[in-house]
């Protein structure tokens, strides 16, 4: 989220609970935990909060995050397609490598 949108999210707060009280050092701990949150589910959650409670809200209740796409799983899918091209006897002839390996490691 952008610092406008962040300050957005603080004004409302402070407009629909007048006993919050927004002061200079308030914003400057909240800012920065908002700015990693994605603006309009916050916004959304808030409305949902204000609808709900007649207690401001803390930044937990009304957190809403951008998703973030998972590599990993890209990332393994592109190993088993790799896998799958390796011949069964080098698969087999790299197993054998490695119970060995496990087998001289483990003292045996």
């Amino acid at each position: 989220m952008l610092q406008q949108e962040a300050i957005e999210v603080l004004k409302t707060i402070n407009e629909m609970y007048p006993k919050f009280n927004l002061t200079k050092r308030k914003a400057a701990m909240l800012l920065p935990n908002l700015k990693e949150m994605d603006y309009p589910g916050v916004m959304r959650n808030l409305s949902l909060f204000i609808m709900q409670s007649p207690y401001p809200p803390m930044l937990s209740e009304i957190a809403a995050y951008p998703e973030v796409a998972d590599s990993h799983i890209e990332e393994m899918l592109k190993w088993h397609e790799e896998a799958e091209k390796v011949p069964p006897e080098l698969k087999k002839q790299l197993l054998e490598a490695f119970e060995k390996l496990v087998e001289k490691k483990a003292g045996k």
